[in-house]
């Protein structure tokens, strides 16, 4: 499980700037503000093209979809799963995405299997068909949904059957500008002087600019030094379409009511500090638009973040923003309300004042800074609510079992040999390719020397006793004579660390010796494994952890089945056996029938596991009765409402008080489950515990909270991990390893 101050890595899908468009500005400052917050961590972004060449995009944009490429959403959606991100931000604007209505996008959001926090920064009234249709998809596939409104959220719950807590009200950010004076800037322009009236954005026919000109000369008539400036190049999708007509229509308006000396166009996309400039010259900033259903604008509370006096139609974003005296509202298309609206704030200076104070306190907590801590709120809380409510992924992460349902794939060595070199067997992969910088682990070469030796026992192949051969040269390399105990870890270049191994480590190496020694390939590896056992048999008189004894218990009972007149090893499992089964009697209760008092943790089945074997073999039917009752409650803990498995995440696992953690879901328990189930079949003769071998085995195979394929049937290697939002893709050692010995237990059984 995620920890609150884990470095989190963020994708943020939408336009991006240069591309000329509000969302793209929208995106690129989400983006830094999300950057500014999270302490470490990357953020980047997967940005939406509108024509075949793109844009020279910045450093943070990673992939480019062509808008009407189908396959170029598959393929993001693939991108996103195998970058490590924890979380997508999707920016949704009907118009930027391909399909009907933007359905496109629909299949990013299915086939992503990170938690999704959508914006909408359209969100109408009452929509009908394919525009209904792909905004209840967004609205069901998404984690968290934000509207730049509150209005919009009620809209939301109106229209549609979304829970109420995944809606969510965030402000459009701002940038943190100085409250300021209007004069201070209007040099800059050369209409030093002169009152100014301002509108910026994306020119097109919806912004109502025609309506503001039409104002202009009962404006001009009252105060003749009035200018109205027009900001803003025109909207890209306006262009290609009808060209500049929009604009040369403005124009012609502005001859036509002889407003020349009134009227400045400025064709051109601003950078964000100068239009921090022209917005600060302004003494009134006007948005005629004409769209009644608009739930947001970008350029309002831009102005209102800048402490500016606005007049405004009543679209629902204004109304919303605009109310308790932070600005005055006119009807639609009515050139002689906004004229009079905008000379009583020039002929009210206390009034315009008091305004820009309300709209500038007002908009405070909008600045970028708040507004990303406010997302990444969000990202917390979906990825805490995807480990607790995991969501089953829609495809497979890789090609799944084809055979029978009752068939099981066939053993497949590939990837464990491309793990093994001169040395050992490699610890760690990316994605399926060896990773040398970890090096090796005494761990994961007594888990392989087990592997391949039950492997040679079930194949007769010749070709494995070599690898058996490296990996129990290891263990050889890793005991230490001096202190009598194995070494955890050795560098790639050959550098083992100068404190020994952990109990649990050295208990591993005699769990996987004792295998050896039962079934070697041959004898100088069964000699071999038998001197290197009893040389590690006395340390284990010292040892504390329960686990380590468990390991410890198991691997001696294996070296017991040939050498079982061995007093020293018979009186070790003894001992060991007994400790384990005291702990049981300090902690066990009715509800609660385990070794700790407060905690179930990693390996636990193992520690059921070694009690059985002790208590059939020493015997002790005490033992014996304890551990079938211990695995039947981990059983029942880890299964589903569905029937599948459902493991305890290894980060905290099962507390008393039933706090449980969900995920990280390790491959490695599901292998002590399986091994435990196989030895309780072989106890009791109950073909339950068969049954229940080989539904824990399934987990592999799409049996799982996520119904996703943990066993890659491509490589023959096993993904790390289950997380909340999918399978971690790399295939390391331990977890391919688990595959394998889990399959061998349950082909044993037959």
């Amino acid at each position: 499980m995620r920890k609150p101050n884990d470095p989190l890595r963020l994708a943020v899908l939408g336009t991006y700037l240069p591309r000329r468009c509000g969302i793209a500005t929208f995106t690129a400052d989400l983006c830094d503000a999300l950057e500014a917050e999270i302490e470490s961590g990357e953020v980047l972004a997967l940005a939406m093209n509108d024509r075949p060449e793109g844009y020279p995009y910045p450093e943070r944009v990673r992939f480019e979809l062509q808008e009407n490429a189908v396959a170029d959403y598959r393929m993001a959606a693939e991108f996103l799963a195998i970058s490590a991100i924890d979380a997508v931000i999707v920016q949704h604007e009907f118009g930027i995405f391909g399909g009907p209505e933007g359905a496109h996008v629909l299949r990013v959001l299915r086939e992503v299997p990170q938690p999704v926090i959508t914006t909408l920064h359209t969100i109408l009234d009452e929509p009908e068909g394919d525009r209904r249709a792909v905004l209840e998809e967004v609205l069901r596939l998404s984690d968290r949904v934000v509207s730049i409104s509150a209005r919009g959220v009620d809209l939301l719950r109106e229209s549609f059957d979304a829970p109420p807590g995944k809606l969510v009200h965030v402000p459009h950010g701002i940038p943190d500008v100085p409250f300021v004076d209007p004069n201070y800037y209007k040099d800059l322009f050369g209409v030093e002087g002169r009152r100014v009236i301002l509108t910026f954005g994306l020119l097109g026919p919806g912004k109502g600019v025609e309506w503001m000109v039409r104002a202009m000369p009962a404006v001009v008539e009252r105060h003749p030094e009035t200018v109205y400036i027009v900001l803003g190049a025109t909207h890209p999708h306006e262009r290609r379409a009808h060209g500049e007509a929009y604009r040369q229509e403005l124009r012609r308006l502005v001859r036509e009511l002889s407003l020349q000396e009134h009227v400045i166009f400025q064709n051109r996309f601003v950078t964000s500090e100068e239009l921090a400039q022209y917005l600060g010259a302004a003494d009134v900033y006007v948005t005629p638009y004409l769209a009644e259903g608009q739930v947001s604008s970008g350029t309002l509370v831009y102005a209102l973040g800048a402490g500016k006096a606005v007049v405004s139609t009543p679209y629902l974003c204004a109304k919303e923003m605009l109310a308790d005296g932070r600005g005055r509202l006119v009807p639609f298309r009515d050139p002689g309300a906004l004229a009079h609206e905008i000379c009583d704030l020039f002929e009210n200076s206390a009034d315009r004042h008091a305004m820009r104070r309300k709209a500038y306190q007002f908009c405070r907590p909008m600045i970028w800074r708040s507004v990303g801590r406010a997302y990444l709120d969000l990202v917390r809380e979906s990825i805490a609510d995807r480990a607790e409510a995991p969501r089953p992924q829609t495809t497979a992460a890789f090609a799944p079992h084809s055979g029978p349902a009752d068939e099981l794939p066939e053993l497949d060595l590939r990837h464990l040999r491309a793990l093994v070199d001169d040395t050992g067997v490699l610890q760690h992969c990316i994605f399926s390719t060896p990773d040398r910088r970890h090096g090796y682990s005494t761990d994961d070469n007594a888990r392989a020397l087990a592997a391949i030796v039950a492997a040679w026992r079930q194949s007769r192949d010749e070709s494995l006793a070599s690898s058996a051969d490296v990996c129990l040269a290891f263990l050889l390399h890793a005991f230490d004579p001096a202190t009598r105990r194995f070494r955890g870890r050795l560098s790639y270049d050959r550098k083992w660390p100068k404190k020994p191994g952990t109990e649990y480590t050295h208990a591993r190496a005699l769990w996987a010796l004792g295998a050896v020694v039962a079934e070697a390939p041959n004898e100088a590896m069964a000699s071999m494994a038998t001197r290197l056992f009893r040389d590690g048999l006395p340390a284990l008189g010292d040892f504390t952890s329960p686990l380590a004894w468990a390991y410890a218990v198991i691997g001696i009972h294996r070296y017991l089945e040939r050498f079982r007149g061995d007093a020293d090893a018979r009186r070790m499992r003894g001992s060991l056996a007994e400790r384990l089964f005291d702990r049981f009697g300090e902690h066990a209760e009715s509800d609660w029938p385990w070794c700790d008092a407060e905690r179930v943790g990693r390996g636990s089945a193992r520690t059921a596991h070694a009690l059985l074997m002790a208590g059939q073999w020493i015997p002790d039917e005490r033992m014996k009765e304890m551990a079938l009752r211990a695995l039947d409650w981990l059983l029942a803990l880890q299964t589903a409402p569905e029937g599948h498995l459902s493991l305890l995440g290894t980060d905290g696992g099962l507390r008393r008080d039933g706090t449980r953690a969900r995920f990280e879901q390790m491959p490695a328990e599901v292998q002590g489950l399986v091994e435990a189930c196989a030895e309780a079949f072989r106890a009791t003769g109950d073909a339950r515990w068969k049954r229940e071998a080989r539904r824990c085995i399934d987990w592999f195979l799409g049996g799982n909270d996520l119904r996703v394929m943990l066993y890659n049937s491509l490589t023959g290697g096993c993904c790390d991990s289950l997380t909340s939002h999918g399978p971690n893709a790399n295939q390391g050692t331990e977890s391919t390893l688990a595959w394998l010995l889990s399959l061998l237990a349950v082909e044993k059984l037959g």
